[in-house]
């Protein structure tokens, strides 16, 4: 099975004191987040397409092999940027979202998700438990029946599950659900955005098996959003040997 890596990337590193991409973003004396997705993504995967803002792009380093780029003019939403690189991603079998801040998703998940990906209308969702899920994905059963998310004004369950930020799908007929689904979701109540992570339910609605990979390390599951953010993981990686 090919798989093509998207990371939407298309943010600017201001809450992080940046002046630039957040993906740029220095973690080590070395190290950016990029550098550290790309050393993660790219022994797994067949292709890495980044999803950039037309500033990022301007001011992004030479990439390397089998990574290519496409541009994002305005910060429409995640779900605008994945389909942003359909021209790409589209001629692979499967489709392999990792957030651009999402650093420390394991090796160890990335191919536990790829190992439970089937042929036809499939995806998998590594998810965990978290104690106060900013997002929380309910199934009943082996249907993912809704998303919800803090952000929109929606209440969590403790220890419900998350997502780490990585999302595999396989690309037969994605974009033709995709549009499907902009016919009719509302936008959201506080960012008036149309989001990707209620397509998943409304894959589900479709006939499309969801299926969740329990990740243990909830650590996983926390993105680079925060000085806060920032300072841990940079500590953490000073600390790797």
């Amino acid at each position: 099975m090919k798989i093509c890596a998207v990371i939407p990337a298309a943010g600017r590193g201001t809450r992080l004191g940046a002046d630039g991409p957040k993906i740029l973003t220095p973690l080590t004396a070395d190290d950016t987040i990029w550098s550290i997705l790309h050393a993660r993504l790219a022994p797994l995967v067949d292709h890495i397409h980044l999803v950039l803002s037309p500033e990022g792009a301007a001011v992004f380093p030479a990439l390397p092999a089998n990574v290519s780029t496409s541009i994002q003019p305005a910060p429409t939403g995640m779900g605008d940027a994945i389909f942003r690189g359909h021209d790409v991603w589209s001629k692979y079998d499967a489709v392999l979202v990792v957030w651009g801040d999402q650093v420390f998703v394991s090796t160890d998940t990335l191919k536990r998700a790829m190992a439970a990906l089937t042929q036809g209308e499939n995806a998998v969702l590594p998810v965990t438990r978290m104690a106060i899920p900013y997002v929380e994905y309910v199934f009943d059963g082996p249907k993912l029946t809704k998303v919800l998310q803090t952000r929109e004004g929606d209440s969590t369950t403790p220890n419900g599950y998350s997502d780490v930020g990585t999302f595999l799908l396989n690309t037969a007929g994605l974009k033709t659900q995709w549009d499907a689904y902009l016919a009719s979701a509302p936008r959201g109540s506080a960012t008036s955005e149309i989001n990707f992570l209620p397509f998943l339910p409304f894959l589900s609605a479709q006939g499309w098996t969801i299926t969740p990979v329990e990740v243990a390390d909830a650590t996983e599951a926390r993105g680079i959003n925060t000085k806060d953010d920032l300072a841990f993981f940079q500590s953490l990686y000073k600390k790797a040997p």
